[in-house]
């Protein structure tokens, strides 16, 4: 989807369309959750301090994060999906890969079906989307940013090798920042660059993550579309207003994200066997404590005391902190969905 949760909003009230608008970040500690295209030619980019965001575009709008509106509009994009599909792995509220390959409206051409589906979304929801369409997950996640908003990219497999050859490295689904710049300096600037390491250099370089590198800028890619997937992990975290040092200023705080928390959990269903305390210090420095336990914890005086405990032994670890969270993982292992990894058409 285009600018999915600010397009919902300028949806939802015309008077903010052809506006530049933040979802979230208003706060003196928000931090947006994505910004319309009328933001973005200024510089504003999702993850953004607010304050920084309203340098760059002064005119810049905040609007408060409405999950419900989007989670509504996502279940109505799935189910438009669901008409053409039942190989759907969503990656998001507002991204999924789609294996169209053998598709209920028998059409043999993926773009065909791609068309059929973006026009029903705008139809259905007056929300447009943009889509990659390629033979394998890799590449047609990358296409589907070539183009936006409201575009299409088709890489066939004839054209992947150039395309990969030609694509710069830091635009490589998969390859974060800091492996970029390493890439960088190192001389690698694009996959023609990277193409040139072999598997020992890429793995000796790269680590695990070397031989998946070297795989994906030959074009290969042989992932199916995982329909269901195994939860690692569910959180919620708060940044606060100001930053908080003493045990009597944290404890409401922390029984309010604990609230928040055991609440998503019985709603999602999903408790670990592990919870994590997760605080950011006035300095921006990361403290996760954990604790374990041979059982799920589904117990919310059970949880309390944990994320308490944590908290009570770990306070001279900092002198003030500006978020804090609380995480539950080690889930039980559920059977995973096993598809045909044969040549694909994917988007």
């Amino acid at each position: 989807m285009d600018a999915f949760y600010a397009s919902v909003e300028q949806r939802d009230n015309p008077e903010l369309q052809g506006k530049p608008i933040a979802v979230g970040g208003g706060g003196n500690r928000g931090v947006l959750t994505t910004a319309s295209y009328e933001a973005r030619k200024y510089g504003v980019r999702s993850a953004m301090p607010g304050f920084k965001a309203k340098q760059l575009c002064p005119e810049l709008i905040f609007v408060p994060v409405r999950f419900d509106a989007y989670r509504e509009a996502s279940q109505q994009i799935r189910n438009i999906f669901k008409n053409y599909t039942d190989l759907i792995e969503p990656l998001s509220f507002d991204e999924a890969y789609l294996d169209v390959t053998q598709n209920k409206i028998n059409e043999p051409i993926a773009t065909v079906v791609a068309n059929k589906i973006r026009s029903e979304i705008k139809e259905t929801t007056q929300l447009t989307c943009s889509a990659g369409i390629s033979y394998c997950k890799f590449i047609a996640k990358i296409a589907s940013d070539i183009n936006k908003p409201d575009g299409i990219c088709i890489i066939k497999p004839h054209q992947a090798e150039r395309f990969l050859e030609e694509l710069p490295v830091r635009k490589f689904y998969g390859v974060g920042k800091v492996t970029a710049a390493k890439m960088e300096g190192m001389g690698i600037h694009t996959g023609a660059d990277l193409k040139r390491l072999s598997k020992v250099e890429m793995t000796k370089q790269f680590g695990k993550p070397g031989a998946f590198y070297y795989d994906i800028v030959r074009g290969i890619d042989n992932r199916p579309v995982v329909t269901s997937r195994e939860r690692k992990s569910l959180a919620v975290e708060r940044t606060l207003e100001k930053d908080l040092s003493t045990i009597e200023e944290i404890t409401p705080v922390l029984n309010h994200v604990l609230d928040k928390f055991y609440e998503r959990l019985e709603k999602n269903k999903s408790f670990g066997r592990t919870i994590t305390l997760k605080l950011k210090t006035h300095d921006f420095k990361i403290l996760t404590r954990s604790k374990s336990r041979d059982e799920p914890i589904k117990d919310k005086n059970a949880i309390k005391a944990i994320a308490f405990h944590l908290l009570t032994e770990n306070m001279d670890s900092f002198e003030k902190i500006r978020l804090i969270g609380l995480t539950s993982s080690n889930f039980k292992i559920n059977e995973k969905s096993k598809d045909d990894s044969s040549q694909m058409k994917l988007f």
